[in-house]
């Protein structure tokens, strides 16, 4: 792929190794294999409690450690039900339901550059929270978290997160496809720039397995869950994300990239890992006149919405409690994955709604009760937004994902 605005990629790519190393450091901290324990009955549709109390920490007597993620039974008494594929491979892409990926994650090979194969161009912008009319900015002070609300364990307190300014980077690519002044499908990205979608794209596009897309890799607002700015934007039940990305992002990637994107929802996606994840499904939920398609990965389907509004007071845990069962069926198609070693009260909160891999289950089955077009898929030896399972299964996602398109850039 061409880099335009290189110097800019360059600092990007920079602030994305750092975040990568760091959040490799962490993982080793909090989920070191020796920690890990078979789970002897795993939840059907809530989160038990750990086998035993969660040890306070030497600097913060009262904060708990993480509770160390468990090793989980796709085939769990409550889960749904789900297929067992071969080990290494990967589920049809034209198929609905419930997969079981082995524990050997094979990279695809459309996740690496091929000979011979167009690539397309990638474009970089800046933007900041002195120019936008949605997002201000705010931030946590470093080292801190919050408490639980004595008086509701599904309330968190942060009383340490107070207005700060944002910079970010949108990373634009663009297929050596795309004609130029034709409406062009896209996908929006969180927690960008993602340069192993682009790569995929690539091969994909020229394979010509999904549409001439154009993709929209948009950087965090910074920090992560309650208080931050990353978890004001991602983990809020509302229509605010998909209004901004709207009115304030892609405007801007119009102009920088020169493309026309497309108005036509069922040409427009979504797709994200973690936090990002449940973003993607937001804010196609809340604006399903502009997003039709959805992929997630380890999907933030639990309570971390803050503030916390009364409407919906267990944030995205609310999809699976209860509104995709009361919502009569909307435009949307799902793909979502979840390792066996997702995340599991990774914070102070003991609240019964901070279990991944019960949330993504319950998603499943729901989805499937409603009627959804979805794929689900268990992923054995992986943890949360597991890089090597991403590099395995994204090809066919994607492909999943855009099964039915017959809009401009489709191919034939």
């Amino acid at each position: 792929m061409s880099i335009c605005s290189a110097e800019g990629y360059h600092v990007v790519r920079m602030i994305y190794r750092f975040r990568i190393v760091s959040l490799f450091v962490l993982a080793g901290v909090c989920f070191a294999p020796n920690a890990l324990a078979q789970q002897s009955a795993a939840p059907a549709a809530t989160s038990q409690p750990p086998t035993s109390p969660a040890t306070p920490t030497a600097a913060n007597p009262n904060r708990p450690r993480p509770t160390p993620p468990p090793v989980r039974d796709a085939h769990t008494a409550g889960y749904p039900d789900a297929k067992d594929l071969p080990d290494g491979e990967v589920p049809p892409a034209t198929a609905d339901g419930n997969f079981v990926l082995g524990p050997t994650h094979t990279r695809a090979p459309e996740m690496d550059v091929q000979p011979g194969v167009p690539q397309g161009q990638v474009f970089e912008f800046t933007m900041s929270s002195a120019d936008s009319k949605l997002y201000p900015g705010i931030a946590r002070d470093p080292g801190t978290f919050g408490t639980p609300d004595p008086s509701d364990p599904a309330k968190l307190l942060v009383p340490t997160s107070h207005p700060a300014p944002w910079t970010r980077h949108v990373t634009v690519y663009v297929p050596k496809q795309y004609m130029a002044g034709t409406d062009a499908p896209f996908i929006v990205g969180m927690d960008g720039p993602d340069r192993m979608l682009f790569t995929a794209l690539d091969n994909l596009i020229a394979a010509k397995k999904v549409p001439a897309m154009v993709a929209i890799s948009i950087q965090n607002g910074g920090g992560d869950a309650q208080g931050s700015e990353r978890g004001l934007e991602y983990d809020t039940m509302s229509g605010k994300y998909a209004e901004w990305v709207e009115n304030e992002v892609l405007p801007l990637v119009e102009k920088t990239a020169s493309v026309k994107l497309t108005h036509n929802p069922d040409g427009r996606a979504t797709m994200g890992g973690s936090s990002g994840g449940s973003c993607a499904l937001i804010m196609a939920w809340y604006h399903p006149e502009w997003y039709h398609r959805v992929l997630t990965l380890s999907g933030t389907y639990i309570n971390q919405q803050w503030p916390t509004d009364p409407k919906m007071p267990h944030g995205a845990w609310e999809f699976h409690e209860r509104l995709i069962a009361a919502t009569p069926r909307k435009p949307i198609r799902l793909w979502m994955e979840v390792g066996d070693r997702d995340l599991y009260n990774p914070n102070i909160m003991r609240d019964n709604m901070h279990d991944w891999v019960v949330a993504n289950e319950n998603m499943a089955r729901v989805l499937a009760a409603k009627g959804y077009h979805y794929q689900f898929v268990f992923a054995k030896n992986a943890g949360h937004v597991d890089r090597a399972t991403k590099a395995q299964i994204l090809p066919e996602a994607l492909e999943y994902l855009w099964q039915g398109y017959k809009g401009p850039g489709a191919q034939k």
